[in-house]
């Protein structure tokens, strides 16, 4: 595995890990380590950092959905144009070209189960292009990115041993 390999595999899941630390475990400058991350967020190999918050542990209301999408694909352009001009709502969070029985998955944040359906029925579904939808909500989060969200909980049944 090269260094940059070796760097996106450690931030991928701790972006919040110090340069000088990473430089350590990886045996090389902290230089070195800040020159290809820098490198890489220049060539969009390193897209953003985002952090994981647990919404449901704030007293700040969050509807998530996933939306399936079939779509008529341009000529010429494929899925391609329908996906941008998709993405470029500010509500979207993700667009995927995905394979099955719908095109499309996205993904979406609104602060209630009313106002994604809205997003849905009077944005996504009047596309040209858009021929059906399927709007699936997230009722809860068990992990994400990787990351556990929902931990198990303490089995609180009494022991008896005979």
């Amino acid at each position: 595995m090269d260094l940059r390999e070796k760097i996106l595999t450690y931030i991928e899941k701790n972006s919040r890990v110090d340069l000088g630390d990473l430089a350590v475990m990886l045996g090389v400058q902290e230089a070195v380590v800040a020159n290809e991350m820098a490198a890489m967020e220049q060539e969009h190999i390193i897209c953003g950092y985002h952090t994981l918050v647990d919404w449901e542990k704030t007293s700040i209301e969050k509807v998530n959905a996933l939306i399936e999408v079939r779509v008529t694909p341009q000529r010429g352009r494929g899925f391609d144009s329908v996906a941008e001009r998709v993405y470029n709502y500010p509500e979207v969070n993700a667009v995927y070209l995905i394979s099955g029985g719908y095109d499309l998955l996205v993904t979406l944040e609104g602060k209630t189960l009313r106002e994604v359906a809205q997003f849905v029925s009077d944005k996504l579904s009047t596309l040209d292009s858009v021929l059906s939808t399927k709007t699936n909500f997230i009722l809860k989060k068990y992990k994400d990115h990787g990351t556990v969200i929902a931990k198990p909980q303490d089995d609180e049944r009494m022991l008896v041993s005979l």
